[in-house]
């Protein structure tokens, strides 16, 4: 499985959230893997993308700004925010863009 998202042809949504973390786990991991678990079944879903250092950077693509909204709106996904906010993230910023374009491709040779 390829870790840069299969996106299809443009335009569709991108969901970037950067962040840096605080010290320690509290339950961070689990919940992440849940999220992405959760954000894989909406609907509008298209893939996802995710990097950490000393900066956080996920990037979510969606078909639509009505399936953004209604992530945004899921219950769990509301609780793992406001654990994000209290205890998880030493800042954040989530940024909505359209993807008007897209390029590239699997560079490894064909056997």
């Amino acid at each position: 499985m390829s870790l840069i998202a299969d996106t299809p042809k443009p335009p569709y949504y991108a969901v970037i959230f950067t962040s840096t973390r605080t010290e320690g786990d509290h339950g961070y991991v689990t919940t992440a893997d849940r999220m992405v678990e959760l954000a894989s079944q909406q609907s509008g879903f298209l893939g996802i993308e995710s990097a950490r250092e000393e900066v956080g950077i996920t990037v979510s693509y969606w078909s639509d700004l009505a399936s953004i909204k209604k992530w945004k709106e899921n219950v769990e996904h509301i609780t793992a925010q406001k654990m994000g906010r209290k205890l998880w993230y030493g800042e954040f910023k989530l940024r909505i863009s359209k993807v008007e374009r897209d390029y590239g491709g699997d560079l490894k040779p064909k056997p």
